[in-house]
C-alpha cells in the first residue's frame, strides 16, 4: 500500500503507476482510493482528465466504430485509394471517412466507472475507439496543466465584465489605476500593478491610450529575448537543423507557426503546419496559445494517422521561438520515449528562415483578416477554409493545386485523413464570406 502524508497533495508518478496497474486487474476506484489514502473523487477525476483516446482495432481487425459495421454491405467506397485491399468497406480503416451511412458508436461502458478500457476482457476483440490510462502520459499531461495554469491571466468572463463595469467609467473620468484601486479596493480586490496589466492586455473597454500619464511615457527599449527556454533549444537550433539537413538532404521539412486573430486574453488562435515542397497547409483551431494546446494536436495526429504514417508525413519540423512551442519532446516522442519526429527552432527574429509558411499565411488572412476574432470558428470551418486554400492552383507548382502535389507524394488517403478534400476550381472562395 502506498501511503501519503496528506490527501490534498498532488498525485505522484508512482501513484499513477499504481492506478494503471490496479485498473489492469479490474480493481474498483474506491479500492484504489483506499490503497492510496486518497478521496474517491481524486482518483476518478485523475482518470477522466488524463486518459488518452486511441483509434485502434482488435486482434486481426482494423479500427471501425461505425454503428452499422456488422450488417454493412458497402463496397469500393475508396476507389481512389491505391492501398485499399478490402472487398467490403466494413473491414477497411479508411472507408468510413467517406461513407454517407456512417454513424459513430461509442462504448456504453465508458460512461461508468472506471471510465477506461484497461481492464476490459473484450478489449482484444473490440474495434471501437478506446480510452486508456497510461501513468507516464498522465503525469506529463498533469504537469503541463500545472505549468499552463501558472501562465497568462486567470480571469473568468463574468469577472472580467464586472471589473470592466467598475474600472472603465472611472478611467474615462481621468482617474488613474492607482487611485481606482485605492478608493475601490473593497470592490476590485486588485493591486494597481495588476490593473495596469489588465488594461494593457485590452481586457476592458478602455486601453493604455485612455490613461493620461501612460501615453506620455516612452516605451522601454528592451533587447530581443527568447520566449522558448534555452534548455528546449539545446540541439535544436537553426545551425543544428542545417547540419541535420546536410546528412539527410532528401527529407521533406515541415514548417509550423501560429496565426493570431484578435489580440487579448481569451482569444482563439490557429496552429498552422506547412509543407513547402507541395505548399500544402493544415490549420487547427486552439482555445489558447499554450504549449499544451500544441502538444494535444500532435497527440491526436499520432492517434489518427498511426505512428508510422505520422513519421512519414512529419519527419522534421521547423518552427519559431514562441512560448507555445516550448515542449518539443512532447511533440517528438511517444509515451515510451521513442522518437518519431524532430523539432528545430529558427534563430530569434529570423522569420525568413521559414518564409514559405509566412507566405502561406497571406491566403489565410484573405479569408480571416488580421485583427478579426476567431472565437466564432470551429475546426469544421477551419477545415473548409483549408480545403479551399489547398484547392487554389499555384503558378509555382506548374498549375497544380497544393492538394494535388501533396497527394502525389503521400497518396490520396493521407489528405482525407487530415480532413482535406478537393474543391472544384470554379467553387474556390478565398474571401471572408466563406466562413459566414
Amino acid at each position: 500500500m502506498i501511503m501519503k502524508e496528506t490527501k490534498y497533495s498532488r498525485l505522484t508518478l508512482n501513484e499513477r503507476k499504481h492506478i494503471e496497474q490496479s485498473l489492469k486487474i479490474g480493481k474498483s476506484l474506491s479500492a484504489i482510493a483506499r490503497e492510496l489514502n486518497r478521496f474517491n473523487g481524486t482518483i476518478s477525476r485523475e482518470i477522466i482528465r488524463n486518459s488518452i483516446h486511441r483509434k485502434t482495432g482488435g486482434y486481426g481487425t482494423v479500427f471501425n466504430n461505425c454503428l452499422n459495421r456488422a450488417a454493412c454491405e458497402e463496397e469500393h467506397l475508396c476507389l481512389d485509394n491505391e492501398d485499399c485491399r478490402r472487398i467490403y468497406c466494413c473491414g477497411c480503416e479508411f472507408c468510413f471517412y467517406v461513407c454517407k451511412k456512417y454513424e459513430r458508436e461509442n462504448c456504453h461502458k465508458l460512461k461508468n466507472p472506471p471510465y477506461v478500457c484497461n481492464g476490459c476482457n473484450k478489449r482484444r476483440r473490440c474495434t471501437l475507439e478506446k480510452i486508456l490510462y497510461n501513468a507516464q502520459i498522465a503525469d506529463k499531461s498533469a504537469s503541463a496543466v500545472l505549468q499552463s495554469s501558472r501562465n497568462g491571466i486567470n480571469l473568468s468572463e463574468e469577472e472580467r465584465l464586472r471589473l470592466d463595469n467598475i474600472v472603465s467609467p472611472l478611467v474615462r473620468k481621468g482617474q488613474s489605476p492607482w487611485h481606482i484601486c485605492k478608493t475601490q479596493k473593497d470592490l476590485l480586490m486588485l493591486s494597481d500593478k495588476t490593473l495596469y496589466s489588465y488594461i494593457a492586455a485590452n481586457l476592458f473597454e478602455v486601453s493604455n491610450h485612455s490613461l493620461a500619464h501612460k501615453v506620455k511615457m516612452k516605451p522601454r527599449k528592451k533587447k530581443p529575448h527568447l520566449k522558448v527556454e534555452r534548455a528546449c533549444r539545446n540541439g535544436r537550433t537553426y545551425r543544428d537543423f542545417l547540419e541535420w539537413l546536410e546528412k539527410y538532404p532528401d527529407t521533406e521539412v515541415v514548417q509550423m507557426d501560429t496565426v493570431i486573430g484578435a489580440k487579448g486574453g481569451g482569444e482563439k488562435v490557429l496552429l498552422t503546419i506547412h509543407f513547402p515542397q507541395s505548399q500544402f497547409m493544415l490549420a487547427f483551431i486552439r482555445d489558447a496559445n499554450t504549449a499544451r494546446s500544441v502538444t494535444q494536436i500532435f497527440d491526436q495526429l499520432k492517434l489518427d494517422l498511426g505512428y508510422n504514417r505520422f513519421e512519414e508525413v512529419f519527419p522534421v519540423i521547423l518552427t519559431d521561438n514562441g512560448s507555445e512551442f516550448s515542449s518539443p519532446s512532447a511533440i517528438e516522442t511517444d509515451e515510451d520515449g521513442r522518437l518519431w519526429t524532430r523539432v528545430y527552432y529558427c534563430d530569434p527574429n529570423c522569420a525568413y528562415q521559414k518564409g514559405s509558411i509566412e507566405a502561406g499565411h497571406r491566403l489565410i488572412r484573405m479569408v480571416s483578416p488580421k485583427g478579426k476574432s476567431m472565437n466564432g470558428l470551429t475546426q469544421e470551418k477551419i477545415n473548409l477554409m483549408m480545403c479551399h486554400i489547398n484547392s487554389y492552383a499555384r503558378k509555382s507548382l506548374g498549375g497544380q493545386t497544393p492538394l494535388e502535389a501533396f497527394s502525389k507524394i503521400h497518396g490520396n488517403r493521407m489528405a482525407k485523413m487530415l480532413g482535406i478534400r478537393s474543391i472544384s476550381p470554379d467553387e474556390v472562395n478565398l474571401t471572408p464570406r466563406l466562413l459566414k
